[in-house]
């Protein structure tokens, strides 16, 4: 009885072990399971193929899980890359829930589009809060310079600016003693770091005026009339009493431009690079350094030219003529832009500020004027110095400086983009010698003066600029910083034919040149290739195309464009009348009032 009553238990459990055997016979093979890995015996590898003892021993349920893991562990290693197709992830929906098999699953470009667009939401939020915080970081502030109750700033002297700033301000206060090679002309490079004088003997230096470093030392035997560096300390230009000469920072001379004969003034244009120059002949060259060509040669007509500035707004020459004239010239005209009459006498000065927009000028009539360029071109303010002007010059913050004699008298504004006010003078200083040449020193509150003892570096607080851009003009920049910056600086370089007095004007659009070459166009063509094409109706289907519908609709768009072309016309005779009445308004009323319509 006892086997009877076994016998169902047992073959209640064989029964569903077969059934889940054969299943697995039925299941299709993997592409892995097809491959066998052969062992010692030679037999391949495998679960023990005993079927008799599996169905002896129901009870030992847990052997045959056993036997089962082996068999997992014993499958050859598949990589993971062909089962990429099958990714779940594809068929998630944004909550995170496997859509059923009837839904579609949203696109995984909609996603990507939306953290896209997250990602340059973040970045621009950044971007401003970086730029309210970047004003944080120019912590430098213009210099000033106050008196006490009722003190005269133009009594305080130099000695005593020395005594009150820090030591380091203080070095930048010397002296050069040069009487046997003077006078002197000098110029500072854009960064502000390096100082370059010649002296009327030939007496050629450059120097790291900062660290007091020599950089080269020459002497031309011959008379130098002036000197400036070009876009870089490494290259010098000097005007020497018969040709133009190019010099490195070493002092080897590298070109002898002998077109550019007799120069008297020279001027550098940096985002150009061009090298203006002026000559007792009266022309003015213009001269590309980066190819070495000369792009211009304008004859002034107006004699012997010794007084030129450059205006750094856009990049224009300013002369000053004997008859008391100053014209603005650009490359591309062989016409003076503009003339302005400025002083009864000759122009003995000329300077510009670096927004462009006021000049001063000063004459051999003792005026001393200060000109707006925004179009008007009249003067604002005037003096009348006791000693004319020779030599003027704007600094960063707008600070006017005029050498008058063995004097230097400098005027001071209301800020950057504020004339200078002539009533009283910001600061005096007198020198040992006349002056010959004046220059503020970029992004440092320190002027130049160059005079027939040599150099003077006078300490002016509140004309440089107090925070200089890194990319542009680094005073601090490296070898290598200033090669990477020319190469830039040579992509970047505007051509000489862009020179205007509005350089906005570029950024418009030539009407005038526009209209007549689309008449050109369609004189050369016969046809209006941009005219609009007349109206074509499109067939409709159900006979709704016949001639008689076609021609309905032609004739209700022509009426159409009609009609908008009268109301533009009823239109344009309002306005005209309403302007008519509001210039009739204020006067007689007259009996030909009548017939005006």
């Amino acid at each position: 009885v006892g086997e009877m009553e076994t016998a169902p238990k047992s073959g209640r459990d064989v029964p569903p072990k077969k059934d889940k055997l054969q299943t697995k016979r039925r299941k299709p093979r993997r592409y892995w399971e097809e491959e066998t890995v052969p062992t010692r015996d030679g037999a391949s590898a495998g679960p023990p193929c005993n079927k008799k003892n599996r169905e002896l021993r129901p009870q030992r349920r847990k052997n045959a899980h056993i036997l089962k893991k082996s068999r997992i562990s014993k499958k050859p290693q598949v990589p993971k890359k062909p089962r990429e197709w099958k990714n779940p992830e594809s068929q998630r929906s944004l909550s995170g829930v496997n859509p059923g098999p009837g839904s579609s699953p949203l696109p995984r470009s909609k996603a990507k589009t939306r953290s896209r667009l997250e990602v340059a939401e973040a970045e621009e939020e950044e971007t401003s809060i970086k730029a309210a915080r970047s004003e944080l970081l120019l912590a430098e502030e213009p210099g000033f310079l106050e008196g006490e109750d009722g003190e005269d700033t133009a009594k305080i002297c130099q000695a005593d600016i020395v005594e009150a700033v820090d030591i380091a301000s203080g070095a930048k206060h010397f002296d050069l003693n040069l009487r046997q090679f003077g006078p002197y002309r000098l110029n500072y490079s854009r960064t502000g770091r390096h100082l370059a004088f010649g002296g009327r003997r030939g007496h050629v230096a450059a120097l790291d005026w900062v660290t007091k470093k020599l950089m080269c030392e020459i002497n031309v035997m011959e008379a130098v009339r002036d000197i400036r560096f070009l876009h870089s300390e490494a290259l010098l230009a000097v005007a020497q009493n018969r040709w133009l000469h190019i010099y490195d920072n070493q002092g080897i001379e590298l070109h002898c431009i002998r077109r550019c004969d007799r120069v008297t003034r020279l001027e550098f244009l940096p985002f150009h690079f061009l090298l203006a120059t002026a000559s007792e002949t009266g022309f003015l060259t213009y001269l590309d350094v980066s190819v070495g060509k000369i792009v211009a040669a304008l004859n002034a007509r107006a004699g012997r030219l010794d007084v030129m500035s450059q205006n750094p707004y856009n990049a224009v020459i300013h002369l000053g003529h004997s008859n008391g004239t100053v014209s603005l010239w650009s490359p591309a005209m062989k016409e003076p832009l503009a003339k302005i009459l400025c002083h009864r006498g000759g122009v003995r000065a000329v300077a510009v500020d670096s927004t462009g927009t006021y000049m001063a000028t000063s004459g051999l009539d003792h005026q001393l004027k200060i000109f707006d360029l925004r179009g008007t071109y009249q003067p604002l303010s005037t003096r009348t110095l006791p000693h004319g002007a020779g030599h003027l010059a704007f600094s960063q913050r707008g600070l006017l400086v005029a050498g008058m004699g063995d004097v230097v008298n400098i005027w001071a504004g209301q800020g950057k983009a504020s004339p200078p006010s002539l009533e009283q003078p910001y600061l005096t200083h007198r020198l040992s010698g006349p002056v010959h040449g004046l220059q503020f020193c970029p992004f440092e509150d320190v002027l130049g003066v160059g005079h027939s003892g040599g150099i003077t570096s006078m300490l002016v607080p509140g004309a440089g600029e107090p925070n200089f851009d890194g990319l542009e003009s680094n005073p601090y920049r490296s070898r290598k910083q200033r090669q990477e910056w020319e190469v830039k600086a040579l992509l970047e370089k505007v051509p000489a034919e862009l020179i205007c007095l509005d350089p906005r004007a570029l950024a418009k659009v030539d009407v005038i040149s526009l209209e007549q070459g689309k008449k050109e166009r369609i004189e050369r063509l016969g046809y209006d290739p941009e005219a609009k094409a007349p109206f074509q109706p499109k067939p409709k289907q159900k006979g709704r195309s016949s001639t008689a519908s076609l021609v309905k609709r032609k004739r209700k768009v022509m009426d159409e464009e009609h009609r908008d072309k009268v109301r533009q016309s009823l239109q344009q005779q309002q306005q005209r009348h309403k302007e008519v009445k509001a210039k009739s308004t204020g006067a007689w009323p007259s009996a030909l009032d009548r017939f005006v319509r």
